[in-house]
């Protein structure tokens, strides 16, 4: 093994005493589904460094959806709005990577927190987006090309790496086995007949299809022969509801983690979502995906990736998109992009995906 290629896979020890696999860690602390976005990632840098040891920083939430792959030696939660908030916090955070020794750090997440915290970590090679904010902060920075898919954006960290094969851009995700799953979880999928997976929520109120028009798709899934099961976070309990009144759908809203969202998910024959983190689930699991795209639109780069799926949106708003992420409250004062869109578009597109179960 020359030089080069012993630079790629090793480090030295302190004092001259050998060498070691090179350590790495990739940060990703931003939303849940921006960390499946950034899962391709992984095995583009495992790609450069075959034999690293690979560690991912992230948010507790967003742990539980990159615990289980084989290309990562472990994850660290960083807890940066509960636990580890403020400046304490990253200084707590900044000394513990530090401990670790890391050797190289790529970043894809572009706050000024997290630009800090890495500096602070003192890792001899640290590598982040172009439109970071302190990217002064950084030693080597990458553009992104805001016309591609965000799958696309995240690899193009690895941009000028030296050796860089091909990298197939596939998201990944690993469900959790049987085992680590509640019994009422496992019935919902052991039970006879395909189920449709109904994600009516979302952290941004902008991005939510009104609950009355996913009770309707609910309602159409069961005269069509599927059952129906209901995710979400404990804030999605209203919508959920509304869409569960009366109806005999499996709601587990407020009742089940992100581990068993995705078991759910991974064994759905459909998945009807909002743009959301469920969306680039059904992606990473090849589940056929109704996306409601409201205030967003997959221009920015947040669409399907992969799978078969079709994007529903109101056409012909002068307003739409209004940003990027969405909102907390419609700009304009009309909720249109959420209410106009009728469910006869979304059961449309139903139709196409899937055919009708008859048992």
């Amino acid at each position: 093994m020359n030089p080069f290629e012993k630079s790629l896979l090793y480090s030295p020890l302190e004092g001259g005493a050998g060498y070691r696999p090179m350590k790495i860690l990739l940060v990703q602390t931003s939303f849940l589904g921006d960390t499946i976005l950034s899962t391709p990632v992984i095995a583009g840098i495992k790609a450069v460094y075959p034999g690293s040891e690979l560690w991912m920083m992230t948010t507790p939430l967003s742990a539980h959806l990159v615990m289980r792959d084989p290309l990562l030696a472990s994850v660290i939660a960083y807890d940066k709005r509960n636990r580890e908030s403020g400046l304490a916090g990253l200084l707590n955070m900044a000394r513990k990577l530090k401990k670790m020794k890391f050797d190289r750090v790529y970043s894809l997440h572009r706050s000024f927190r997290t630009s800090l915290l890495l500096w602070l970590s003192r890792i001899p090679v640290r590598i982040g987006c172009s439109d970071a904010k302190l990217s002064s902060l950084y030693h080597e920075t990458r553009s992104r090309d805001f016309s591609e898919h965000d799958v696309l954006r995240n690899l193009s960290i690895l941009k000028g790496e030296p050796g860089l094969p091909s990298v197939d851009p596939e998201m990944r995700l690993f469900a959790p086995s049987d085992h680590e799953i509640d019994p009422a979880v496992q019935r919902c999928v052991a039970d006879s007949g395909p189920y449709a997976v109904i994600a009516p929520g979302s952290a941004w109120p902008t991005k939510m299809w009104f609950s009355e028009g996913y009770r309707a798709v609910a309602i159409f899934l069961q005269q069509y022969g599927y059952r129906v099961v209901l995710v979400g976070a404990d804030s999605d309990k209203p919508a959920c509801r509304i869409v569960a009144q009366d109806l005999d759908v499996i709601n587990f809203a407020g009742k089940s983690n992100i581990s068993e969202a995705m078991y759910l998910v991974s064994h759905a024959a459909l998945v009807v979502c909002n743009d959301s983190m469920t969306l680039h689930m059904a992606s990473a699991f090849k589940i056929p995906n109704v996306a409601i795209f409201c205030a967003t639109s997959p221009k920015f780069g947040y669409g399907p990736w992969k799978n078969r799926a079709i994007v529903v949106e109101k056409q012909g708003l002068y307003c739409k998109p209004c940003r990027p992420h969405g909102s907390q409250k419609c700009p304009e004062g009309t909720d249109a992009c959420m209410k106009e869109l009728p469910p006869e578009e979304v059961i449309r597109a139903i139709q196409k995906l899937v055919p009708q179960n008859n048992p």
